[in-house]
């Protein structure tokens, strides 16, 4: 009996040391973390939103590169983690430092890497991103030295001639801070997450959005910004401006189809069901139409 507790013991311990073993092992490398650079112009280019060969793995909104005179211009910076994948892509394309970082609303998807860059680097954005973003964890203690320095309310002009950005901000909806970056000379439009996808957006109440006023932003959008040739998203292929107008017209009617329904006494679940927009819109989805007609009800109950 002696002998089998012996040996039962043998095998336990052996068994232990294989599963300390399989904890103590040092983790698998990560793979590198590698973005796409597409060009638009000679001076422009955008690091991408998904990671190529695997759109599961998420980097962050679609961030443009500007190549001025005087440095590089980032339009957002992605999650946080993603700052060296970007330099090892804007190395490719200039030996230029990063002087400058607009962040189009306040979310982490765009804000991340605002520190990589280092503290001299100029950080604009709308007041009320501003706020926004001193209420984040991301900008607390000493990380709120990466916080924006200048900031606008209705316009802002930065730079001048081929080197020229105007930043707009016309109305609440994604948040209550979302700016709209043009670069004139190239005629190229960036809109933040206010045109994130082909789907109902995402309405940050939390941080000033409105479902509700969505419809309107876009509309002064369309009636104030011409001369576009290409646009660049939150989160999905360039676009053109009539792909804004259209945008603006599918929120006009889906705004107007939840606020029947709830109207009418419908649940929100009996709300989305109703909504039936891919008769009128066949290219757009409906995976985030129920938080955003739930944003609309609770909007309007309050």
């Amino acid at each position: 009996m002696s002998r089998t507790i012996t040996l039962s013991a043998l095998v336990l311990a052996a068994a232990l040391s294989v599963t300390l073993s399989a904890f103590q092992a040092p983790p698998a490398a990560q793979a590198p973390r590698v973005i796409d650079l597409l060009k638009l112009k000679d001076n422009l280019y955008v690091l991408t939103s998904a990671v190529p060969g695997d759109q599961a793995t998420f980097s962050g909104g679609n961030v443009s590169v500007f190549i001025t005179d005087a440095g590089v211009t980032l339009v957002d910076s992605k999650l946080a983690g993603w700052g060296q994948a970007m330099m090892d892509k804007l190395k490719t394309v200039t030996t230029k430092p990063v002087t400058r970082i607009i962040n189009t609303h306040t979310h982490g998807d765009h804000t991340g890497n605002n520190d990589f860059f280092g503290a001299s680097v100029e950080i604009v954005a709308h007041e009320n991103t501003k706020a926004n973003m001193e209420k984040m964890k991301n900008f607390a203690g000493d990380k709120a030295q990466f916080l924006p320095k200048k900031t606008y309310r209705d316009k802002l002009t930065i730079g001048s001639g081929k080197d020229q950005i105007d930043l707009f901000y016309f109305g609440p909806g994604h948040t209550n801070g979302d700016t709209w970056v043009v670069f004139p000379a190239l005629r190229i439009l960036q809109t933040g997450d206010m045109v994130a996808w082909k789907d109902a957006p995402l309405c940050d109440r939390a941080n000033g959005g409105s479902c509700v006023a969505f419809p309107k932003t876009l509309a002064n959008v369309v009636a104030n910004i011409k001369n576009i040739d290409t646009v660049i998203p939150g989160h999905m292929a360039m676009v053109k401006m009539a792909d804004v107008q259209e945008y603006q017209h599918y929120m006009t009617d889906f705004v107007a189809a939840a606020q029947a329904a709830m109207k009418a006494g419908k649940t929100v679940d009996e709300a989305v069901a109703g909504l039936n927009m891919s008769a009128k819109y066949p290219a757009y989805k409906s995976e985030r139409a129920k938080a955003a007609v739930q944003a609309i009800y609770d909007e309007l109950k309050q």
